[in-house]
């Protein structure tokens, strides 16, 4: 009571908030504090993450570097095309490696873009070269005397890397086998051929004759343009007669000639490739036919 009539309660009042206000503000502060030197420690410890981040990125430059150096250096120790006679001769010589339980490593690579394991562990410090070498059938033994890949003309259907007695070389990748149809066309020359086990058995082609560069005077050049595409669009519609029949008497059909043309019949085809055979239609289909069963060979 007497506090209250001097007046002293509300100070006293007060005085007990100011106390609570400061004890708040205390707590505040050493919050502060406390998030100050968690915010330096997480500093720290992110300056010193980074740092090791750019040793380990250095590390790893360094190694790309010497690395890119070493691939950049590493040489097939052989390369060589095979066709025909020389072809089966290679071939031969591989399937007779035996090579005992599981010692033969074959693998095909569609592209350079990714080794197996298995091919990377076998070749070591060669691996760069079987991924230079793709698309290729990569052969390698677990003793390490035989090391080499393969580029056929006829790709296997997908990837596949596996050990076995001995290795995987399929003769259709590499050679014309079975009744085969093979043909070229260009814009102006056609030629298809049957083949029996590589041997051609009967063989049809013709020549067209297409207008070749516009001169000044005559045809305008849009004339000009649409009399030439129509000679060359009754050349493909004669060629593609012929092909559907073909087509329907053989197991397999492989056509090669200008990817323009080509595409205009890559639906009767098994195989398309590009090729630049010309002269007489049966000439050019011999060139092309030899160019193409050609396999690349080597040596890892």
């Amino acid at each position: 009571m007497l506090d209250r009539l001097l007046g002293r309660a509300s100070l006293k009042e007060r005085i007990e908030e100011l106390e609570e206000e400061k004890r708040h503000l205390e707590r505040r502060a050493e919050a502060e504090e406390e998030r100050r030197s968690e915010a330096v420690a997480d500093r720290q410890r992110a300056e010193e993450r980074v740092n090791r981040l750019e040793d380990r990125i250095e590390e790893l430059e360094d190694r790309v570097e010497r690395g890119g150096a070493e691939e950049a250096d590493l040489e097939f120790r052989r390369v060589t095309d095979a066709s025909g006679e020389r072809t089966r001769d290679v071939l031969d010589r591989l399937r007779g490696v035996s090579a005992g339980r599981e010692g033969a490593l074959t693998a095909f690579l569609p592209d350079g873009n990714a080794l197996p394991e298995a091919v990377s562990e076998t070749l070591g410090d060669r691996a760069p070269l079987a991924r230079r070498a793709a698309p290729a059938v990569v052969v390698a033994d677990d003793a390490g005397l035989v090391s080499a890949a393969l580029r056929p003309p006829l790709s296997p259907e997908e990837a596949f890397c596996a050990w076995d007695d001995s290795f995987r070389l399929e003769e259709a990748w590499f050679r014309p086998t079975g009744r085969l149809g093979f043909g070229l066309i260009r814009a102006d020359t056609f030629a298809v051929g049957t083949y029996e086990a590589g041997e051609r058995v009967a063989v049809e082609g013709f020549h067209t004759d297409v207008m070749e560069g516009h001169s000044k005077g005559g045809f305008s050049q849009g004339r000009f343009a649409r009399r030439r595409e129509g000679q060359i669009h009754d050349h493909i519609e004669e060629a593609r007669e012929v092909l559907e029949e073909v087509r329907a008497d053989v197991d397999r059909l492989v056509l090669v000639g200008e990817r323009s043309v080509l595409s205009e019949v890559r639906d009767l085809a098994d195989a398309t490739d590009v090729a630049d055979a010309t002269g007489d239609p049966e000439e050019a289909l011999n060139d092309a036919f030899r160019d193409f069963w050609t396999t690349r060979v080597y040596g890892i």
